[in-house]
């Protein structure tokens, strides 16, 4: 088994598949912001002594990028693009810096990590490039739109590197993860002052509170990765999680004008088609 860099492992998905990659016989390389924050993995990786090590990781950095890219020993043969952030809310009012910060870790960050590994990887005639996006870089939602347009820039970045990298035996694919139990989506979220917008950030909230229910582990999202870097999936676009594929499929069973439609429907009316859409029964 050759190395894999996953990015934003102190947590969530990324923490999950640096785990599961590591116990199919990799070697991890685990990117992290900030080292202080990687207990659970040092304690997850001593515990089964897995051959993970952490590696301080900032993908907002071109200088943090090349750094930690230029102290990895031996060839990488996967790279995992996972780490993100979650900015939301109406973009009248989402401060053009929060639109920036989307963009700049979401794309830009993975975008710095994909250069670092091409020429070694088209050197050699192979590797595999994984982006973590959403079923949000699927389809846009009303106050989720700075998220959603940070993923839609990887789907598209990705549809297009798959192109240019076939050539050379470099596969690029994609996953699309549903609502799933992490720190990011489990946090508290103060309830935002009345605005023009509520009915549609009260939807949103009622949408993740019911979805998140389920509680889907981070470590179905790690399946559905390794299940790609082990030749299991070949497809470009890899949704996961139980709502993942139910979402999209929902979405593209309808048109453009009806979607978008849905955003001046009644709240009554919005939830009943979520509710045949997915089967939530949502409080609103």
């Amino acid at each position: 088994m050759g190395g894999a860099v996953v990015t934003g492992t102190s947590t969530g998905i990324g923490l999950a598949t640096a785990i599961t990659l590591a116990r199919a016989g990799h070697s991890v390389w685990a990117g992290m912001r900030n080292l202080g924050s990687g207990d659970a993995l040092r304690q997850a990786a001593a515990k089964e002594r897995l051959a993970v090590t952490l590696v301080e990781l900032d993908v907002d950095s071109d200088t943090s990028v090349a750094t930690a890219f230029a102290g990895i020993q031996g060839p990488i043969d996967v790279l995992v693009n996972n780490a993100g952030v979650g900015i939301g809310g109406p973009v009248e009012f989402v401060p053009l810096d929060q639109f920036r910060q989307a963009m700049e870790t979401n794309y830009f960050g993975s975008l710095r990590c994909i250069k670092a590994v091409l020429p070694s990887m088209r050197q050699r005639g192979s590797g595999c490039i994984i982006n973590v996006t959403s079923i949000s870089g699927r389809f846009g939602t009303a106050v989720h739109t700075p998220y959603a347009a940070s993923k839609w820039a990887v789907e598209g970045l990705s549809e297009g590197l798959a192109q240019e990298l076939k050539p050379f035996g470099i596969r690029v694919a994609i996953v699309e993860p549903g609502v799933i139990a992490t720190p990011m989506t489990m946090r508290e979220r103060p309830n935002p002052p009345p605005n023009p917008y509520s009915s549609h950030i009260e939807r949103l909230t009622a949408f993740m509170t019911e979805s998140l229910k389920a509680e889907t582990s981070p470590f179905v999202v790690a399946s559905t990765i390794k299940d790609i870097v082990d030749g299991k999936s070949t497809r470009l676009r890899n949704p996961s999680g139980p709502d993942a594929a139910p979402s999209i499929e929902g979405r593209l069973a309808m048109s453009d004008e009806e979607w978008v439609g849905l955003g001046a429907a009644s709240n009554q009316e919005w939830a009943a088609e979520i509710k045949r859409v997915l089967g939530l029964d949502l409080k609103l």
